[in-house]
């Protein structure tokens, strides 16, 4: 067998947390592989960014680029069958947050990130499967299904909810009391009227249901994203079928319009209980996703994969790349983004706060500027009476299974 080529980093996944991680790290001077199974551009959901995207973006050189996306000037919260309607706008934040994010299509967005990668210096591979990952001598190494052998200093699994290397240990722990699974279709050829209504703001729309929640969300080319989440099993395409028959809303935007097969993604919410060690990390949903319900996802993997490839950078020049507590200061500070979002979707689900908070008095302007700059991902903040409320209450938490997701092979 020829001898492994060695790299610095590399990087599982090629996602938003993978392109991120590679891009910044590449530009650094980092030798940095990118390991890819599929091949871009390919078709994923989570197509609502947030704007603490806009740091990232910026720093990876694509905020122009984003212009060719839908912007995104907030969220609207709607419950049709009791007539309420609330529109909570970015631009009322607390100061420091930005004031807009985008509404993207995933498979051009992912790409994009990819090829900003590559045009930095870190070399990608597409359609090439990790099987094995092994600590060896003073590096990792790292088998695909092509049977190519790499070497590297460190690992970075970006590999989404495949969440490769918790899963092969068994790692993985799903939350309690979240939606159970997601439908979702799209509409393309909307009319004009509708193309001009859902564009003035890129609103995403969040329908409440009685047993779950409902996305509606404007793209690029005349097209409409459209899902239910539902916390109770059933008969999901019927329930699709059922939520945008009955919706008013939904169908005044979709007259004449082609909708498209409705696909359906179970098994969503989970915690990585041991998310790094020794020479490796764990990122983005590789780490942790949470319900969809805030659009959460994207925003905290591409923000953990930056914050990530900093403290990564630090200890490649110095060499301590090796401390197995390398990264527990980066996950210390991921779980306070997570549990505030975990804490949000829980009590959307089982307390009042639709009704209290969303749908309730917003003359209390601290707090809802507080509600806004969490809804827009700036979670790392001292100053926010809403997120302190949230982190402070154990009343109504989200709980892990104990039971863990029994280990795989698959990736």
């Amino acid at each position: 067998m020829n001898a492994p080529d060695h790299f610095d980093v590399i990087v599982i996944g090629g996602g938003p947390a993978g392109s991120t991680a590679a891009t910044l790290l590449a530009e650094a001077g980092r030798r940095v592989l990118v390991l890819e199974k599929e091949h871009f551009p390919r078709f994923h959901i989570g197509e609502s960014l947030l704007p603490g995207d806009i740091q990232v973006l910026t720093r990876l050189g694509v905020a122009d680029a984003m212009k060719r996306f839908i912007r995104k000037d907030g969220a609207e919260f709607i419950d049709e069958s009791a007539g309420l309607h609330t529109e909570f706008a970015f631009n009322e934040a607390l100061s420091g947050c930005a004031d807009h994010a985008y509404q993207v299509d995933r498979a051009e967005f992912d790409a994009m990130l990819l090829n900003r990668s590559r045009a930095v210096g870190a070399t990608i591979h597409e359609g090439e499967r990790v099987v094995g990952c092994v600590p060896d001598g003073d590096g990792m190494t790292v088998t695909t299904s092509l049977g190519a052998v790499f070497a590297g200093r460190y690992v970075v699994d970006a590999t989404g909810q495949d969440a490769w290397l918790g899963r092969k240990a068994g790692t993985i722990e799903p939350y309690e009391g979240f939606g159970k699974a997601a439908i979702f279709c799209h509409f393309e050829q909307l009319g004009e009227a509708a193309c001009a209504s859902l564009y003035e703001t890129g609103n995403i729309q969040i329908h409440k249901l009685p047993d779950g929640w409902a996305w509606v969300i404007p793209l690029a080319a005349a097209r409409l994203s459209v899902g239910v989440v539902l916390r109770a099993k059933g008969d999901w395409h019927e329930r699709l079928d059922a939520f945008i028959a009955d919706s008013p809303i939904l169908q005044a935007l979709t007259v004449g319009a082609r909708r498209s097969d409705a696909q359906l993604i179970r098994n969503f919410s989970y915690r990585n209980a041991e998310p790094y060690g020794a020479r490796w990390v764990c990122v983005g949903d590789a780490s942790c996703f949470l319900d969809p319900l805030f659009s959460s996802g994207v925003s905290l993997a591409m923000l953990s994969a930056m914050r990530m490839a900093d403290a990564l950078e630090g200890a490649l020049a110095t060499k301590t790349e090796a401390d197995p507590q390398l990264m527990a200061p980066l996950m210390h500070d991921m779980e306070r983004a997570y549990a505030s979002f975990a804490s949000m979707i829980y009590r959307f689900y089982h307390t009042g706060l639709a009704n209290n908070v969303f749908f309730g008095d917003s003359s209390d302007g601290d707090l809802r500027r507080g509600v806004i700059s969490l809804l827009a991902c700036d979670v790392w903040r001292d100053d926010n009476p809403f997120q302190e409320m949230l982190l402070r209450s154990n009343r109504h938490s989200p709980r892990a299974h104990t039971d863990r997701v029994p280990a795989t092979d698959e990736s």
